[in-house]
């Protein structure tokens, strides 16, 4: 018997050393030819000089299978049967292409973990005085027992007024374009607006503010005055109105 002229390489098991001789040989795992796959992986077991019992017995009951799935491929079919009967390399096919998938995942994560090495991240860097900086105010303080949700209710409940007001004959002749509405510019407006006023209520100052586009960027702007600390806002009472003062 002609011996197959072999490379020895270290596989990590029978499975890999199955996969290499497919890919090897191109042949197709759904349809491996189990005569051949079978003698090339017994020659190569000839091949090794593995002495470690315990490695060489995984590679020993592969031999035994592969040969198993030889001998069930060469007896004759029984015409009788009904039912197609089962492909003796399935299950083989199987393990194959979950060994293939992990394989194919602990390659990338390598890759990865190389990539990972060569990152190097900065230092931190910032300077003693600037990490010392407290904000003097403090949100929470300014807000009191309101909460963002009531702030926000209000300002929905406005804003669907101001869809409700569009007229849905005159809206369908075209489109007007809006002057843009700066946050910055409208901060200052607002500021202005309320400079040295106590008890203003927050739904109808937002209310004085006509334009789906200028309700959204004013109350985004009472949102920036309140973070600043040039104004406060409070509830005196249980579902009472919202009220806001000028701290200027």
């Amino acid at each position: 018997m002609e011996k197959l002229d072999i490379k020895l390489e270290t596989f990590e098991g029978p499975l890999d050393l199955l996969l290499h001789l497919i890919e090897k040989n191109k042949f197709n795992i759904f349809d491996i030819p189990i005569v051949e796959i079978t003698k090339q992986y017994l020659d190569y077991l000839d091949a090794m000089e593995e002495e470690d019992m315990d490695v060489m017995s995984e590679f020993l009951v592969m031999a035994a299978t592969l040969i198993s799935i030889k001998s069930k491929m060469l007896l004759p079919k029984e015409e009788t049967e009904e039912e197609e009967e089962e492909d003796p390399r399935a299950e083989l096919v199987k393990s194959l292409l979950e060994y293939k998938m992990y394989k194919y995942a602990s390659s990338e994560l390598k890759d990865m973990s190389i990539d990972a090495a060569n990152a190097y991240f900065k230092q931190e860097s910032i300077p003693k005085e600037v990490k010392e900086i407290k904000e003097d105010i403090d949100p929470a303080e300014l807000i009191g027992d309101m909460t963002m949700q009531q702030l926000n209710e209000i300002f929905k409940t406005l804003l669907r007024r101001e869809i409700d007001r569009v007229d849905p004959v005159r809206s369908k002749f075209g489109t007007i374009t809006r002057e843009e509405i700066r946050l910055e510019d409208k901060i200052i407006e607002i500021r202005n607006e309320i400079k040295g006023l106590k008890s203003i209520n927050f739904k109808t100052l937002l209310g004085t503010k006509r334009g789906r586009l200028n309700l959204i960027v004013s109350f985004l702007a009472i949102l920036e005055l309140m973070k600043s600390g040039a104004l406060v806002i409070r509830q005196d009472e249980m579902f009472g109105d919202i009220l806001i003062d000028s701290l200027e």
